[in-house]
């Protein structure tokens, strides 16, 4: 039988615990820092790179080992925004060979890197229903013992 995915200990130390679960001490911990973007990626991915690893670094969400998933997000950002550009110029219908109208293939393209960056958007905590609990501003102790105390009042 299969439950719910795990979240990273990161998150749900940002949403809260309220059914004080045991989280995972020995999970990656991530750096505020951005992982270097790969060279592969084009101008409009890595503007989408510098601009979401940025926010996730900020919030503690983003480690080396998410390089390739976030990688993997910009690329269909970039080209989601390729299709869109082509859907503006050309329209959603375009005229078959046969000169009957027919839906642009550019609108499914566009639809294929939306269902894209949504999977890994909700495995990086960027959907909007992954944000709803996060608490920003509050770090977690870095101590144990100093947590334990803050949980019995002293």
């Amino acid at each position: 039988m299969r439950g719910r995915k795990p979240l990273p200990s990161n998150v749900v130390r940002l949403r809260g615990n309220p059914g004080k679960r045991r989280l995972n001490n020995a999970e990656p911990i991530p750096a505020a820092k951005i992982p270097a973007c790969p060279a592969c990626l084009g101008e409009v991915a890595r503007k989408e790179w510098l601009r979401l690893g940025k926010e996730l670094a900020e919030l503690g969400l983003l480690t080396g080992l998410d390089r390739n998933m976030l990688a993997a997000y910009c690329q269909a950002h970039a080209l989601w925004a390729e299709a869109v550009s082509s859907i503006e110029r050309y329209g959603t219908m375009v005229k078959s060979p046969n000169g009957y109208p027919m839906q642009s293939p550019y609108v499914a393209v566009a639809n294929k890197q939306v269902d894209v960056m949504v999977r890994i958007a909700a495995e990086l905590g960027m959907t909007p229903s992954s944000r709803t609990r996060i608490r920003v501003g509050e770090r977690p102790p870095e101590d144990p013992f100093q947590a334990f105390l803050e949980r019995r009042g002293g």
